[in-house]
């Protein structure tokens, strides 16, 4: 992971947390290496914003998120709590006239994440979802060269989000909970990662679908769970072309395994997220690993790259380029592949769609 911070070319913005996990540090890290000022955190009480702080090196602890979206010294408040809570935190967050960096899923229904978008439009301001794996260089490589036509036209694909985190029935989490987690678990947290990877990659819309759903227990440490732990799912885009999406959080071994592959009639092409440094380039003859080099790459592939070859760049820094393009919208100048709420509906539109079709047990067309 790389330190020095990060020119966006702007003024100094003022960052307010609602959360102090994992996630939060993660953005805490992002943010002030684009950067900015860590100006206030709030959390579930007094004491966890003011552990947040310490541990997170932000200037203040604030009693609550409404104090933390009222304070005028908060540019861009970034939301880093459970599931549920993201659409009420969200929309308060827009009413103060706020900029918003909202963790996925955007809300657990379509109807508050297309609430949300309206909202941010309305209010004029920046609203971004941390669709992250977009801001791998070599995943802009790869969008590059399936834009410019080198894969010919696409056939079909395939892609998976595998991790191992629930395999145990004694494993549990918040996300577990639908009350808190959602009515989906395993799709909306990563599956909705796999789906926007692959629209962002091809260009294409997944067009209609066919889902099973599985859950392993239907009990964790005394908790009932009626969330899924896996989703496999059959697509069709735009073109036609035909894919299957396997994701699981049930998966032994598995830490953070996300890979697309897509098949053209020239090239085939693959992205494996734990291998960030490459693509591997599929031919009749002569396939071959294609290397990030920012003296070679597409331009969009270029811009993302803050360590010259050689000298490996990671998830932290997948973020940190999230983060920074999130801070250049602000200041007028949004770069193109920022993931907006927009995004986070068509999330949340594809995860509705899974859990239809897996229901009726039927292919079902996904809105657009």
């Amino acid at each position: 992971m790389t330190t020095e911070v990060i020119d966006i070319g702007v003024d100094t913005v003022h960052t307010g947390l609602v959360g102090g996990g994992f996630m939060a540090r993660v953005h805490a890290a992002a943010a002030r290496r684009a950067g900015a000022r860590l100006t206030a955190v709030a959390s579930s009480s007094r004491g966890r914003a003011e552990t947040a702080a310490r541990e997170l090196g932000v200037a203040r602890a604030e009693d609550d998120a409404a104090r933390l979206f009222a304070a005028s010294d908060v540019d861009v408040v970034h939301i880093c709590t459970p599931n549920a809570t993201h659409a009420p935190l969200a929309a308060a967050a827009l009413a103060a006239g706020k900029h918003v960096v909202c963790e996925k899923p955007l809300a657990t229904s379509v109807a508050d994440a297309r609430a949300l978008a309206q909202a941010a439009d309305d209010a004029g301001v920046v609203a971004a979802v941390p669709f992250v794996y977009r801001y791998h260089p070599m995943v802009r490589e790869a969008r590059a060269r399936v834009a410019s036509g080198r894969i010919g036209t696409l056939l079909t694909l395939e892609g998976a989000y595998l991790q191992d985190w629930m395999l145990r029935q004694d494993d549990d989490d918040w996300r577990a909970d639908a009350a808190t987690g959602g009515a989906s678990r395993a799709f909306a947290d990563i599956g909705s990662h796999l789906c926007d990877l692959v629209e962002f990659v091809t260009g294409e819309r997944i067009v209609r679908l066919a889902a099973r759903t599985r859950r392993i227990f239907d009990e964790r440490r005394g908790r009932t769970v009626t969330n899924e732990d896996v989703a496999a799912v059959l697509i069709e885009t735009e073109s036609g072309a035909l894919g299957t999406l396997l994701v699981s959080q049930t998966a032994p071994g598995r830490k953070n395994a996300l890979v697309i592959e897509l098949h053209g009639s020239r090239r085939s092409i693959r992205f494996d997220q734990e291998r960030p440094e490459e693509l591997w380039i599929g031919a009749r003859k002569g396939s071959r690993l294609t290397l990030r080099d920012p003296a070679t790459a597409a331009p969009d592939a270029a811009r993302l790259q803050s360590l010259p070859a050689g000298h490996p760049m990671g998830y932290q820094d997948a973020f940190d380029g999230f983060v920074a393009d999130v801070y250049r919208a602000i200041a007028g100048e949004p770069p193109e592949g920022l993931p907006t709420f927009a995004d986070g509906v068509r999330a949340a539109v594809v995860t509705d769609a899974v859990l239809e079709s897996a229901e009726r047990r039927s292919w079902i067309e996904v809105p657009a």
